[in-house]
C-alpha cells in the first residue's frame, strides 16, 4: 500500500465558550485547525487534525503546521502509511521537531491501518479496556463565581473531571484571585469528580506556595504545569506536598525521561498534538506506565477529528494510571466531523468502527487549500 495523494485543509474553531484566558494574559476566542485526508492506491483515506492553542502556548502555530506539511509531503508520497515507525522515520529526516506539524499526518495513517485491518485503533493501540473513558471539561480562567458556574455546567452535562485555569497576575489578584478560584471550583465536589489546577507554566515558585497556603488543608486537587522552567518546578515539587502533573514541559522522551530521573512529577498531561501524534503518545505512555506515573490523555483543542485520536488513546489506556480523557469537541462551536460517541454517566466510549470510526464533514471542511501527490 502507498501514499498517493495528500490534502490539506484550514478550518476556524470558534471557542465555544466566547473568550478563553489562560495565565499570563492569554486570550483565544477560536482556533486555527489543519485537516490532513492522505489517500493511497488501495482505495483506503486517512483522516488526521492538528490545532494548536496558538502561537502563545507552545512551540507551534497553525501556519507552522501547514508549512512543515508542505516539507513533509514529498517523502511521505509513495510510503506504506501503515509503517508508522518508518512514517515517523523519514518525516523526522526531513524535520526536525515540529511535533504538531506530523501530528495530523501520524494521525491519519492510523486511522489507515484502522480501516485496512478492519479494526478501531483502540484495538491497535493496545486493545480495548471496555467501559467507559472519563472525561473533563476545560474552564477557562475567570471571576471565581463564574468558574463555579462553568464546572456546574460542565457537572450537569455528565462531566467528572475539571481542568480549571489558574495564573492571575498581581494587576489581577495574584496568589489571592487564584486560591478562591480553587476554592470556588472545588465547593461543589463530588466524591467521583477529580479537579486539576492548571496555571500552563504561569506561576513563579512565590506565587505558587503564596496561593497553596491560602487554601484550606485537605482540598483535593492536582496542581498542573505550575512553573515555566525545569528549575522553578523541581523547587516547587520539594516545597509542597500536593501532587504535580506536567504537561507543557514534557513533549518528548527525553523530557519525559528527565521528568522521571529528577522525580519532578507524579503525572504527565499527555496531548496528541504536543506528543506528535499516536505513535509517539503510544511510547510516551509506555514509559509513563513503566514509571508509575498517571497520564491523562489530552489535546490541546480541535473537532471530533482530534477528539476521535484522544479517546481511541484512552480507551487503550490502562485504567489504574488514567485519570481521564479531554473532550474537545465541548470546546469549539464547529461540527468538522459525525463521531458517534455520546457522553453518558460522566464517560464516552470508543466506537467499535474500523479505523478512527469518524465520517468528515466534507461540505464543512471545504476544498483543500494545498493537495500534493497530482
Amino acid at each position: 500500500m502507498k501514499v498517493t495523494r495528500i490534502d490539506v485543509y484550514q478550518v476556524d474553531l470558534p471557542y465555544a465558550g466566547g473568550i478563553y484566558r489562560l495565565s499570563g494574559g492569554r486570550t483565544y476566542d477560536g482556533f486555527d485547525a489543519t485537516i490532513v485526508r492522505l489517500s493511497t492506491d488501495a482505495g483506503f483515506d486517512g483522516w488526521g487534525e492538528s490545532t494548536p492553542f496558538g502561537p502563545t502556548y507552545v512551540a507551534a502555530h497553525a501556519a507552522g503546521v501547514r508549512a512543515g506539511i508542505e516539507l513533509l509531503a514529498p517523502v511521505l508520497l509513495g510510503q506504506d502509511p501503515r509503517h508508522l515507525d518508518r512514517i515517523n522515520d523519514a518525516m523526522d529526516s526531513v524535520l526536525t521537531g515540529q511535533r504538531a506539524a506530523k501530528t495530523a499526518i501520524d494521525v491519519a495513517c492510523w486511522d489507515i491501518l484502522g480501516k485496512s485491518t478492519q479494526m478501531p485503533v483502540c484495538d491497535l493501540l493496545g486493545g480495548r479496556i471496555e467501559g467507559l473513558v472519563p472525561v473533563i471539561s476545560s474552564i477557562g480562567s475567570d471571576d471565581p463565581d463564574a468558574m463555579r458556574e462553568n464546572v456546574d455546567r460542565h457537572r450537569v452535562n455528565g462531566f467528572l473531571g475539571h481542568s480549571i485555569k489558574i495564573g492571575a497576575s498581581t494587576e489581577e489578584g495574584g496568589p489571592q484571585l487564584d486560591a478562591e478560584r480553587i476554592k470556588a471550583c472545588l465547593s461543589d465536589k463530588t466524591p467521583q469528580e477529580w479537579f486539576l489546577a492548571d496555571a500552563n507554566g504561569g506561576l513563579t515558585v512565590e506565587h505558587a506556595l503564596r496561593m497553596l497556603q491560602l487554601l484550606p488543608q485537605g482540598m483535593d486537587f492536582v496542581l498542573e504545569a505550575p512553573c515555566a522552567s525545569w528549575r522553578e518546578t523541581l523547587s516547587l515539587r520539594r516545597l509542597t506536598s500536593i501532587p504535580i502533573l506536567l504537561d507543557e514541559l514534557v513533549e518528548s522522551e527525553e523530557d519525559l525521561i528527565h521528568a522521571i530521573s529528577c522525580d519532578a512529577c507524579d503525572g504527565i498531561g499527555l496531548k496528541v498534538s504536543k506528543q506528535g501524534g499516536l505513535t509517539r503518545m503510544r511510547r510516551h505512555r509506555d514509559i509513563c506506565r513503566a514509571a508509575g506515573l498517571i497520564v491523562s490523555i489530552q489535546d490541546t483543542v480541535g473537532s471530533e477529528i482530534a477528539f476521535a485520536a484522544v479517546l481511541h488513546a484512552a480507551q487503550s489506556t490502562p485504567r489504574h494510571m488514567l485519570r481521564c480523557a479531554l473532550d474537545t469537541r465541548s470546546m469549539v462551536a464547529k461540527s468538522l466531523a459525525r463521531f458517534d460517541a455520546p457522553l453518558k454517566d460522566g464517560g464516552v466510549a470508543a466506537p467499535n468502527e474500523p479505523g478512527l470510526s469518524i465520517t468528515p464533514e466534507l461540505v464543512t471542511l471545504g476544498d483543500p487549500i494545498a493537495t500534493y501527490g497530482v
